[in-house]
C-alpha cells in the first residue's frame, strides 16, 4: 500500500462542495412578455396570450384592434373580484390600430385585475383576472 489513499467522490458531491451556497440559490425567473389585444374578440373584451405567469416584472404589449380607443390598466393589489375601477398602472389611451407597452412588477403571487378605464368599458365587460404564481 502507498502512503496516500485516494478517495473517489461522485461528481454530484464534488459539484455540491465546489458550488457551495451558489447551488442553493433560487433560480431567477425570466421576465414574462404577454400580448394583449384590446377590442377582440368583441369591442369590450381583451384577449391575453396568457393569464397565468410568475411574479416579478412582466411586459404587456397592448394593441388596440377595436373600433374605439381603449386603455389597459393593471390593479396594484391582489383581489378576487372584478371591479370597474382600482389603483394601478395604465397604458393611457390607445388609439385604434395603435400599440403601447406597459411593464408592471408583481411583488407577490395572487389574482390581479386588469381593465379598460374608458367610461363604461369595464362595466360593459372589458375586465378580467390574471393569476400570478
Amino acid at each position: 500500500m502507498t502512503k496516500h489513499a485516494r478517495i473517489l467522490l461522485p461528481a454530484a458531491t464534488v459539484l455540491a462542495l465546489v458550488a457551495g451556497p451558489l447551488a442553493q440559490a433560487k433560480p431567477l425567473h425570466a421576465a414574462a412578455t404577454i400580448t394583449v389585444t384590446a377590442g377582440k374578440p368583441a369591442e369590450f373584451n381583451f384577449k391575453l396570450s396568457s393569464k397565468t405567469f410568475a411574479h416579478g416584472a412582466v411586459t404587456f404589449n397592448v394593441t388596440n384592434s377595436g373600433a374605439l380607443p381603449h386603455d389597459f390598466k393593471i390593479c396594484s393589489k391582489p383581489t378576487t373580484v372584478k371591479a370597474n375601477a382600482c389603483t394601478g398602472k395604465s397604458t393611457g389611451l390607445i388609439s385604434v390600430g395603435a400599440s403601447k407597452k406597459l411593464t408592471f412588477t408583481f411583488a407577490k403571487p395572487g389574482s390581479y385585475e386588469y381593465l379598460c378605464t374608458v367610461t363604461g368599458h369595464a362595466a360593459g365587460g372589458m375586465k378580467g383576472l390574471m393569476k400570478v404564481t
